[in-house]
């Protein structure tokens, strides 16, 4: 099934990204499929690895920022005995280690690891420098020096641990590079590690339970029609879907959508909000409450999509 010209739709979706093509690549093909005229995808995932890539439609990506700022967790396995160029697969060997430690030496480096840690990103991250993501510069054998970074490892556990290969469950907070962390583990124990595998399962509340595959998408497309792949669509604001509703009369939500603040009681201060329109139960944008009871529009939707 074929359209010709790109559509304006609104909502979220979770696709589970394979293994050996890039975020941006896995959305070009989910746009595609969707024939949307604006998407956009949250958390970037290496080549490498698989899992929950939020996608945001139209006025979606409004609030995709919000969504940047939470908590995720990985499933990850590493190869212990060998540093990479890297720090996974796709790199090249720089050295190899006798693998030597015992399991309380295991323990202490994954205590190390634990809370809050610094990290140096690696050369081959999207991280950019003078404009320029930094695995640009690597693959023309250049070097930039990268400043340190401190993010949050809530919980490091051992899965499992067979011959050289060790699986490991990881919580951590926005900004943490997984193969920046093996390395260091790797360090640690003395022997130097990388990643094999790398599965992102959450990110905040969502899970591994709400994800549709590219493969999936497209047998719909071509089985059913265009609106069966829209009914997978979420909300306009499940990016945000984490901060608290409130509710307007319809004269409150005219002016409200029109850009004034409304005299607002509720027992929020202070905080962002989801707000709706009461008699059609609508989301018509993000506001925020602050102590004077006053409800100021912080990010409207446009008003076509009501």
């Amino acid at each position: 099934m074929f359209f010709c010209k790109k559509r304006n739709i609104n909502g979220f979706l979770l696709i589970d990204k394979p293994i050996g093509i890039s975020s941006n690549n896995a959305l070009q093909q989910v746009k595609n499929i969707f024939n949307a005229k604006k998407a956009g995808y949250i958390g970037t995932l290496d080549p490498l690895a698989s899992g929950i890539l939020p996608v945001c439609f139209g006025e979606s990506t409004k609030f995709a920022y919000y969504l940047n700022d939470i908590d995720k967790r990985y499933n990850v396995i590493a190869k212990l005995g060998e540093k990479t160029s890297t720090f996974d697969s796709d790199g090249i060997i720089t050295k190899k280690r006798i693998i030597s430690f015992t399991n309380l030496e295991l323990n202490n480096a994954l205590k190390e690891l634990t809370g809050a840690i610094n990290q140096i990103p690696s050369m081959y991250s999207a991280i950019k420098y003078n404009g320029i993501p930094l695995y640009k510069y690597a693959r023309q054998g250049l070097n930039v020096i990268r400043n340190t970074r401190q993010v949050q490892i809530y919980k490091l556990s051992l899965v499992e641990k067979k011959n050289n290969l060790i699986e490991l469950n990881v919580h951590c907070s926005k900004g943490t590079y997984i193969r920046t962390l093996i390395d260091d583990l790797g360090e640690k124990l003395g022997c130097g590690a990388h990643v094999v595998s790398l599965r992102r399962t959450a990110i905040g509340l969502f899970s591994c339970t709400q994800l549709v595959t590219i493969p999936d998408l497209t047998e719909l497309l071509h089985k059913e029609n265009i609106n069966t792949l829209d009914n997978l669509l979420m909300p306009i604001d499940t990016p945000i879907s984490f901060l608290p509703k409130v509710y307007l009369s319809q004269k409150q939500s005219y002016n409200f959508k029109l850009g004034q603040q409304i005299d607002f009681k509720s027992n929020i201060k202070n905080s962002l909000v989801r707000v709706l329109e009461q008699e059609e139960q609508v989301f018509i944008g993000l506001g925020k409450i602050y102590i004077e009871a006053k409800l100021i529009p912080h990010r409207l939707i446009s008003l076509s999509t009501n």
